[in-house]
């Protein structure tokens, strides 16, 4: 096999690791917004905002656990919360996307692959 052989899977590794640990960041970011959305707009309990600071916090520590350097790694989160947060209007708002949310979607993905996935130094 030659090296771009070997590569292949190993990015595709990569990318995966990124796009997991992303998702995973992009939901605590929404559910901590989210919670004191539903206090302030839709008059819940204000015990929601004691998980909302709490997922804010878990927000937080997951961005630290990507390995580039912070604005790199907010720049390609960047992509993921576009998708992730068109997924939460669709799944948790019940709101259907439409092909324009799709699109720029796929956009702010391919952008984040892009970042994500540069050559790395040394490697």
């Amino acid at each position: 096999m030659t090296p771009m052989e070997h590569a292949a899977p190993t990015e595709l590794l990569r990318l995966a690791r990124v796009v997991a640990l992303f998702v995973l960041t992009a939901i605590a970011e929404i559910v901590g917004c989210y919670l004191p959305w539903l206090v302030l707009r839709q008059g819940r309990s204000w015990w929601l905002w004691l998980p909302a600071f709490v997922s804010l916090g878990v927000f937080a520590w997951l961005l630290t656990l990507h390995p580039s350097a912070a604005g790199r790694t907010y720049a390609a989160y960047g992509g993921i919360y576009i998708a992730v947060a068109l997924g939460w209007l669709a799944l948790v708002e019940r709101l259907p996307l439409t092909r324009w949310d799709l699109l720029g979607a796929a956009v702010a993905l391919t952008g984040m692959a892009i970042i994500a996935l540069q050559p790395r130094p040394g490697l």
